[in-house]
């Protein structure tokens, strides 16, 4: 978190407001876990996010992770600092914070691990990529691993000291899993692979005694496909008779990728059984891999559109910061303003702030329905989570950069750094293109657009009470109505044309997620600013912010709200127009 200002005020109030934690935490029989709790606990992750976190963050935008030798082949050195902040983030219980009890895990909600990892992500998202990815591999462990590898690798992975990586891609299979090609080879109790994955977020550092990688391989007998896919655990020590890291594995970091952002990161190569192959141990059943890392994947999916948020908060107290100090206008008596004077810097960080409150509302909202266990619902928000909010990372980040002027160009103000980012942040963990087509169909068409239709009949309940606010709200309750209309026609319009246009759904299926991303951040900025006025008429809370976020509600639903509009008119016009061109002409 930058040293400006934090969005803790925020995140308590979605928590208590529109998640209901006491009640959650009721619910999950957490008698013990209350909003008071999670105050502090947010509070306290803001002091390491501003104290040791943030101030990394530049350092490692400028001094990348290097290639050194290390155990008898290559390996990486981290950014100087990165390893003495880790430290402090495992003294401090952070990596333990939502895990299983029975692994040494503090049991807390989901949810409340989400806000916090908000924390990390906008105090400097290199770093927190690191735990990111270790929660997501502790999940698919703990889901479909047996009970011999859960007592091996949860406990050391839910201290920190084991930190996860997820191993997917290859240079012949980016998207298209079913082209893996890393094998595993039967030998005696665990398994030889072999092969190369890309793009691995982590994958080698000398922050922690071990490392866990979850790799996809094939094993000899496998089917074509994805249905061939098996998932294996490969530390980069193999464990000794007591458990504890021994010899060295043959899984090694060959080379680091170059990147736009994220600097701090190191992004491996990583090559296994280069001699003889790396020992891994199967999770789960053979053959099912790929349903395993979705577990994980899923996880990591709300945690990139987290980031999408987090990268956007950055750029926003970044440029908040510089309105409010840079000097530019003088009135008829000589006098210097600052540029927060001029109407078009204010609608710009109106944009970035209204934005980011929205986007907080939808990640904490879709985090509590994992706490919930509604499946359906998690699993419709996830797209929509991932897709919406790193969308619109890109031009809140954009915005950022614009408000400093020509010196947003220029690296030491700092802007540029969330911008490039947040780039990442639509690529990685499935593109936008796949989250749209995830949510049209697995999450819409399989099952006739129930889980959709139920949605849009709760924001109608919901924005229905909207309606009757009047006054300042007049036209945002226009507005949200009219996406809500939007919402409900483009459900009947893709259940209408699937059937008729193979094409059309994948057409659509960008603008498609956009509208109900634009949608449901209007429809919890709506409820925000029917709770804020609810405390202000009671006499409670803070009447600064709740008046904030009154404002912030209505020009959310006012200026972001209507873009559902063009995004459904987009979708009304088909495919002809995209899959008509031949290919030469292009």
């Amino acid at each position: 978190m930058s040293e400006y200002t934090h969005p803790l005020a925020d995140a308590e109030f979605v928590l208590n407001e529109l998640v209901g934690f006491d009640k959650l935490c009721a619910e999950m029989g957490h008698e013990d876990i209350n909003s008071e709790l999670a105050s502090v606990i947010l509070s306290e992750a803001g002091k390491l996010g501003s104290g040791v976190l943030a101030p990394l963050n530049k350092v490692g935008d400028l001094h990348h992770p290097t290639m050194i030798e290390k155990d008898g082949g290559p390996g990486v050195q981290q950014t100087a600092g990165f390893a003495e902040a880790y430290q402090e983030y495992m003294d401090g219980g952070w990596a333990s914070l939502t895990g299983a009890e029975e692994f040494g895990g503090q049991n807390l909600p989901n949810v409340l691990g989400s806000a916090v990892n908000e924390i990390w992500h906008t105090s400097n998202m290199a770093f927190a990529l690191c735990p990111l990815l270790s929660q997501g591999a502790i999940e698919s462990i703990s889901h479909h691993g047996s009970e011999h590898l859960q007592q091996s690798y949860l406990p050391k992975m839910l201290s920190g000291e084991w930190p996860g990586t997820m191993n997917l891609t290859e240079p012949d299979a980016g998207t298209d899993l079913a082209a893996v090609k890393t094998k595993a080879i039967p030998n005696g109790d665990h398994y030889l692979i072999s092969g190369q994955k890309i793009f691995i977020t982590w994958g080698d550092h000398q922050m922690t005694d071990n490392i866990v990688h979850l790799v996809l391989a094939r094993l000899p007998d496998a089917p074509e496909g994805v249905k061939g896919i098996s998932l294996f655990i490969v530390p980069k020590f193999n464990l000794d008779e007591n458990g504890h890291p021994g010899e060295r594995n043959d899984a090694f970091c060959v080379s680091l990728e170059h990147k736009l952002g994220i600097h701090g990161s190191p992004t491996c190569v990583m090559s296994f059984g280069d001699k003889g192959g790396a020992k891994g141990y199967l999770v789960g059943e053979a053959h099912k891999g790929l349903s395993y890392m979705f577990t994980m994947m899923n996880h990591a999916r709300q945690g990139v559109g987290l980031q999408g948020l987090a990268a956007s908060e950055a750029s926003y107290q970044h440029a908040l910061q510089y309105a409010k100090d840079r000097l530019q206008g003088t009135k008829k008596d000589g006098s210097r303003f600052t540029i927060m004077k001029f109407p078009d810097v204010r609608r710009m960080l109106m944009q970035m702030k209204s934005s980011t409150e929205a986007m907080r509302a939808l990640c904490l909202v879709a985090a509590a329905e994992i706490d919930r266990g509604n499946a359906a619902r998690s699993e419709l928000f996830t797209p929509i989570v991932k897709g919406w909010c790193t969308e619109l990372s890109q031009e809140l980040t954009y915005l950022g950069t614009q408000i400093h002027g020509g010196m947003g160009f220029i690296e030491e103000t700092g802007s540029a750094q969330f911008y490039r980012d947040a780039r990442i942040l639509t690529i990685y963990e499935g593109t936008t293109g796949v989250q749209a087509l995830d949510l049209v169909g697995r999450k819409t068409l399989v099952n006739n657009g129930e889980s959709l239709g139920a949605l849009l009949d709760e924001i109608a309940q919901d924005l229905a009470k909207f309606d009757v606010m009047g006054g300042q709200f007049t036209l945002a309750a226009q507005q949200c109505r009219t996406a809500l209309e939007c919402g409900v026609a483009a459900r009947q319009w893709l259940l209408d044309i699937a059937a008729t246009d193979k094409d059309a759904p994948g057409s659509a299926s960008v603008n498609f997620m956009m509208l109900f991303g634009y949608l449901c951040g209007g429809w919890l900025m709506a409820k925000s600013a029917m709770q804020a006025k609810a405390q202000l008429a009671a006499g409670e809370g803070n009447a600064d912010f709740l008046n904030a976020k009154l404002i912030s509600a209505q020009f959310f639903c006012e200026h972001m709200v209507v873009r559902s509009q063009a995004c459904f008119a987009s979708i009304q016009a088909g495919s002809d127009s995209i899959m008509s061109l031949p290919e030469d002409a292009f």
